[in-house]
């Protein structure tokens, strides 16, 4: 079966998150991790951001590459915070130019109580976060389990 290494970069404001939502639904292959229902999965580096606008965002992915990180996860923070993380797109193309990585956005599902707020606030209505949310939006009852 085929081993992949990937990193997730936390947003700063959830630089004391312990990461459980992420390794939850990274072994049950939830969220943005359903992708990897048929390969061996390990997560190989966990980092934060360093804070707007990304300080370290510059260095993370270089020292995930000398563990054999191959894709990077910006977390599901990245869009669930208030507002969403307005650099994420920006630090996708520096990733994908830079270190010629793989950058998905989210990690483990959207928690409904997250979901029904910025659906009230209008959040994800422009195309760009409409396509973020995506690998990690799920359906109600998997929400639920991560509110």
């Amino acid at each position: 079966m085929e081993k992949i290494k990937i990193g997730i970069i936390i947003c700063n404001r959830y630089k004391t998150c312990a990461g459980g939502k992420c390794f939850r639904a990274a072994a049950n292959r939830e969220g943005a991790f359903s992708i990897y229902k048929d390969v061996d999965l390990e997560i190989a580096a966990y980092a934060n951001c360093g804070g707007c606008p990304g300080g370290n965002i510059e260095y993370a992915p270089e020292e995930m590459i000398k563990n054999g990180v191959t894709c990077i996860h910006f977390a599901t923070g990245f869009l669930v915070g208030y507002p969403p993380c307005p650099y994420m797109e920006y630090f996708k193309k520096f990733i994908t130019e830079k270190y010629n990585m793989k950058v998905i956005f989210g990690t483990h599902p959207i928690p409904q109580k997250y979901y029904i707020t910025h659906s009230n606030l209008m959040t994800w209505n422009n195309e760009s976060l409409q396509l973020a949310i995506q690998p990690s939006l799920t359906d109600e009852a998997t929400r639920l389990n991560y509110d």
